[in-house]
């Protein structure tokens, strides 16, 4: 089913296919008409571009399901009002917002593409936690990594959403669920994937769980560690692993001699996974619970034996009112940054050229990119502010850019490591 499930995308990403979908629904007589249609092919998961065919419904429908047991709702958001999993799939409830906002305008074909994208985005989230199913999980990591490119290719609407297939994984499970088994059983099977593949998981959940668990800090726990460590069992063990296995990377590249963006990139992601919490991964008291000790032990080996040197390349990520900091960049979940970043692409018509992982570093390519990525988590934290989540009885966004509460947050590390 693995096989055939990326032959159909890859046919449905290929070239003038998504482009033929989207002028097919544009002929409806008005813009909502168009979306409802959309909608439809979203919902039983056939589309169709002139006389092809492309079904995928069997395929979602059994691989949700084969998910869903492992404890995971890929395509699927909380309702933390009705307190159920929503009925609908995120693309649909996006594409439901986006008609009652602007399905009374003209037909906007950049509008449709994006959310067709954004759909096949999910798709492809789904099929990257089945690729341990059965045959080589690399291989078809890979494969789900060619497909991604093509997503995001010229074919696409110009969206991007995830730099690697790593990152789908991290998308596919940044949801809350009320039965978290799931996640120790998924970080077993990641370990067991080759080197890179371990690095690039490493690294995305590093920076997002740094962000994530420092929302948390503020937020939700009162600035109260232990509550923090006690509530959150299943990230801790993750953040073990991750810190782990970029110190094993850092200390390699340190042996060779490496340096440069590889390198540089490793000591952001550790700096920002060690933000929420440096004294549990710096010191003996363990952080939490769990089967993964021996991980978190191995970083504080690693860490102290570079210490000197290693906090001294964090200073270069010290945030600044000049630059991009994702140590200022604090949200709720990893998934929620990426669907604030559609919405807003799809209420202007215009995509954002940035993914999940240019958000979690301030490595930038270019002065551009670098606007670009304050802009974005601005407008994100404006949407965050406009519909407030209430926690601890008090109404908060869920989504902050504060460049003054990341250099308190890398100050605090800093003292910490010190210590």
């Amino acid at each position: 089913m693995f096989d055939e499930a990326c032959g159909v995308i890859e046919r449905a990403l290929g070239e003038g296919v998504r482009r033929q979908i989207v002028a097919d629904v544009s002929g409806s007589r008005n813009f909502k008409t168009a979306l409802l249609r959309l909608r439809d092919s979203m919902r039983s998961n056939v589309w169709k571009a002139g006389a092809a065919e492309f079904p995928l419904g069997r395929i979602v429908r059994s691989y949700d399901s084969l998910t869903r047991r492992d404890g995971f709702h890929v395509i699927h958001d909380w309702d933390g009002i009705a307190d159920r999993v929503n009925e609908d799939t995120i693309p649909v409830d996006v594409l439901n917002y986006v008609a009652e906002q602007r399905g009374g305008g003209d037909t906007d074909a950049a509008v449709l593409s994006i959310l067709l994208d954004y759909y096949f985005l999910h798709v492809l989230a789904l099929l990257s936690l089945r690729i341990w199913d059965e045959g080589d999980a690399d291989l078809r990591l890979r494969r789900i990594g060619q497909l991604l490119d093509e997503l995001q290719g010229p074919s696409g609407s110009g969206q991007r959403f995830a730099a690697n297939a790593e990152t789908l994984l991290l998308l596919g499970t940044s949801h809350f669920e009320i039965d978290e088994r799931g996640y120790d059983m998924l970080l077993a099977k990641v370990t067991t994937l080759d080197r890179p593949h371990q690095i690039n998981v490493a690294l995305g959940h590093a920076a997002s769980m740094g962000s994530h668990l420092r929302f948390g800090f503020e937020a939700t726990y009162a600035r109260d560690t232990v509550i923090m460590r006690n509530d959150n069992v299943t990230d801790y063990p993750w953040l073990s692993f991750s810190l782990a296995t970029l110190m094993r990377e850092y200390s390699r590249m340190r042996d060779e001699g490496a340096g440069g963006p590889d390198r540089d990139a490793i000591c952001e992601a550790i700096l920002n996974g060690l933000s929420p919490d440096a004294r549990a991964f710096v010191r003996d008291a363990p952080a939490a619970p769990s089967p993964y000790e021996r991980e978190r032990a191995e970083f504080c080996d690693l860490f102290r034996k570079h210490e000197q040197e290693l906090v001294g390349e964090f200073e270069r990520f010290r945030p600044s009112t000049a630059t991009y900091s994702p140590l200022s960049f604090f949200f709720n979940f990893s998934h929620n940054v990426v669907k604030g970043a559609v919405v807003d692409a799809l209420l202007r018509g215009k995509p954002w050229a940035l993914t999940l992982n240019d958000m979690l570093t301030g490595i930038s390519r270019s002065a551009e990119e670098n606007a670009d990525k304050e802009a974005l988590a601005t407008t994100l934290m404006g949407y965050a502010r406009a519909n407030p989540h209430r926690i601890r009885g008090r109404l908060m966004p869920v989504i902050v850019y504060d460049p003054a509460a990341g250099r308190r947050a890398f100050s605090v590390t800093m003292q910490k490591l010190e210590e």
